[in-house]
């Protein structure tokens, strides 16, 4: 099948995937004779192993290793579960990020008139308080 199809079977972009071979994540395609490139159901069942894995947060690397993982004939499931472990402690640590700054933010929002007036609670602590203004 061609790029478009594999692209469609997958849930990645066509660009995607060439950018994945470019970079070497994936094997570069083998191509027909009219120079297009061409993809088996196997090479398919791959980048659907990518499109599920970035989806779920892995990057480029740990895609890379994961990738590795699955074709190691020896691998011991310790490893993909260690990458799993690590991946899913960073989108925590995210996650508890993006609470707090959502917690600023609408403490801010709460401090704010929103009014017609020039006084406001956000500008000023965004500029460091009252006293960076004078």
């Amino acid at each position: 099948m061609n790029i478009s199809e594999a692209a469609r079977r997958s849930g990645l972009s066509s660009k995607t995937i060439r950018y994945y071979e470019e970079i070497g994540l994936i094997e570069t395609a083998r191509r027909s004779d009219n120079g297009y490139r061409q993809y088996e159901a196997k090479e398919v069942a791959q980048l659907q192993f990518l499109a599920r894995a970035r989806e779920v947060g892995f990057d480029i690397e740990e895609c890379r290793q994961l990738l590795h993982l699955q074709h190691d004939s020896g691998r011991q499931s310790r490893h993909a579960r260690t990458l799993v472990l690590e991946k899913s402690a960073q989108l925590q640590a995210r996650i508890e990020s993006l609470q707090a700054m959502q917690e600023v933010l609408q403490d801010m929002a709460s401090r704010c008139h929103g009014d017609e007036g020039p006084e406001c609670a956000i500008l000023d602590d965004l500029a460091g308080g009252k006293e960076a203004r004078e």
